[in-house]
């Protein structure tokens, strides 16, 4: 692919416009249409749409140790976020301004269970192991 193919792979991704992407990537305005409709049905522009998309998705895509840390700082408190608090001035009038505080304990419970959730700590049901050999022991006296 020659460079001005590239930086179209590269606009395409933004909006998704091949018109559009065509002129920001350098092509004539009034060619940018069929341009940009023809770059998109050349087997290497796919195959370089198609990597550039898989690399956003993985940068974007949180795995599980990020969403397990997430939830361990949030139930130990650790994590806190900004909230909007109005403060009566007198005479009628207030002021609002934002302060950093600890997240609820609404919150930090909720963590809590889906942290608990994951590990499998609360079982509702029991868990039977189906390999396991049963047993029937005959220790019931006969009657004579």
């Amino acid at each position: 692919m020659n460079p001005r193919q590239k930086q179209f792979v590269t606009e395409y991704v933004i909006d998704y416009n091949a018109t559009q992407a065509a002129i920001r990537a350098g092509y004539s305005q009034k060619t940018a249409y069929s341009i940009g409709q023809r770059l998109l049905k050349k087997v290497e522009v796919q195959n370089a749409l198609e990597e550039l998309q898989k690399r956003k998705r993985r940068e974007n895509i949180s795995e599980a140790e990020e969403v397990e840390e997430f939830l361990s700082i949030s139930m130990r408190g650790e994590l806190e976020e900004e909230v909007v608090v109005v403060e009566g001035t007198g005479e009628g009038c207030s002021d609002a301004r934002i302060i950093n505080k600890q997240i609820s304990a609404r919150d930090r419970l909720k963590a809590a269970e889906l942290l608990g959730k994951r590990y499998g700590l609360f079982t509702d049901r029991l868990q039977l192991d189906p390999d396991a050999l049963v047993r029937i022991i005959d220790d019931i006296p006969k009657e004579r």
